[in-house]
């Protein structure tokens, strides 16, 4: 009877930190994905061109991906869980601020120091699985962490649009900012894994695995990939508004992004153990190419709303693939992997954005969608391609390459 017991406390308490991860990646999420549907609506409140807007919107991406390597190795020194907790009071203030900003230059900055410090938690909450949960276990793990992530994107992109219509727009950073506050307290009972005491330089540990051969092929496909998914998917409400559509419809449309996400990240599971690594990869490149050649053919509320659905589809498939991938391919240097890896797919959405800006206001989405859908196709080929590669040489680590 007392193994049996032992046996259900470590499993409620294993099911209660992953329900903190969850919580924590669905904040970052939502928090990350309200700015989109929200763009034009600021612009129209704060009288400021569209283009202005999207630059206080690259801005954050910007501070997003930036800031990944810096907490990453920070987490190294001070433990996952203390990092969490200083980002989350750091993201409650700046929520704050930027619900009442009196002007775009004050949400901007608000948003700027609010992105960069919930780019801390998604990859501490993957780092910590990392060192929680052993190599056989982690795959689930870090689809429920992913799927929460996924929920909160849709959350986040309906949400959004709906609150700026029936509220105004400036209850969204309030929320998150709540949310982060609430969680900076609850985190206190999330235990803080043992890890080896950190000596190195964390430039040795960061030259370690841009050295990596496979950790570099990575790190470019989730560069590429942030570019063409998180750099186009901000435009899918501001696509949807430049039919005539209202914030609320906007944001509905754009969810079918994060919807797609969280639908197919389950069947992910499923599949996780019964399909190669590659294979699943190979349907997440499918369903990106798919997903964009829709609105590049026509804008409209169906294809929009279809091509939202597969490219977070995608997602679910080839993303959590590239992710997983990260996680093993340099073991001894899965911090700084990761802090590179998801700074890299946040800048790529960030220079993604950007570089579509001049697109966008002139309201010319169909090339939007075209220019994605052009770099996605010898994306989904070089994912799938180096995937099965990596895979038919085993899990053993070819060490890095030669300076």
């Amino acid at each position: 009877m007392t193994g049996e017991t032992g046996a259900t406390t470590g499993r409620s308490g294993e099911r209660t930190r992953l329900r903190l991860l969850q919580l924590t990646g669905l904040t970052s999420s939502c928090d990350r994905f309200s700015l989109a549907p929200l763009m034009v609506v600021i612009s129209i409140d704060m009288r400021a061109p569209l283009v202005a807007v999207i630059a206080v919107a690259s801005a954050y991406y910007l501070a997003y991906g930036l800031m990944q390597p810096v907490w990453g190795l920070v987490s190294d020194r001070i433990g996952r869980v203390r990092v969490m907790r200083i980002a989350l009071l750091g993201a409650a203030l700046a929520g704050v601020v930027s619900a009442v900003a009196p002007n775009l230059l004050v949400l901007g900055i608000s948003r700027t120091i609010a992105a960069a410090c919930v780019a801390a938690l998604i990859p501490a909450t993957l780092v910590y699985v990392g060192d929680m949960w052993p190599a056989q276990m982690r795959q689930r793990p870090l689809a429920e962490v992913l799927t929460a992530s996924s929920l909160g994107t849709a959350l986040a992109t309906a949400g959004a649009g709906v609150a700026a219509d029936l509220v105004g727009w400036r209850v969204v950073p309030a929320a998150t900012g709540v949310a982060a506050a609430a969680l900076w307290v609850a985190l206190r009972r999330l235990p803080e894994p043992e890890r080896e005491p950190v000596t190195r330089s964390p430039m040795r540990s960061l030259g370690a695995v841009v050295r990596h051969r496979w950790a570099l092929a990575v790190l470019v496909l989730v560069l590429v990939e942030g570019a063409v998914v998180l750099g186009v998917v901000t435009y899918l409400a501001p696509a949807v508004q430049a039919l005539g559509a209202s914030a609320a419809i906007a944001g509905l449309v754009a969810a079918s992004f994060g919807v797609g996400a969280v639908v197919l990240s389950r069947v992910v599971r499923l599949l996780v153990g019964r399909l190669s690594a590659s294979g699943l990869a190979a349907i997440g490149a499918a369903m990106l190419i798919a997903g964009w050649t829709l609105p590049a053919l026509t804008v409209s509320l169906t294809t929009v709303t279809v091509g939202g659905l597969l490219v977070g589809g995608s997602w679910a498939f080839l993303h959590t693939t590239l992710q997983s991938w990260a996680t093993e391919v340099v073991p001894g240097e899965r911090a700084a992997m990761i802090a590179l890896f998801a700074a890299l797919l946040f800048l790529g959405g960030s220079v993604g954005t950007a570089v579509l800006a001049p697109l966008a206001d002139a309201a010319a989405f169909d090339t939007v969608f075209r220019a994605a859908l052009t770099v996605s196709v010898p994306l989904a080929i070089a994912a799938v391609l180096a995937r099965r590669r990596y895979g038919d040489r085993g899990t053993v680590d070819p060490g890095p390459v030669a300076d």
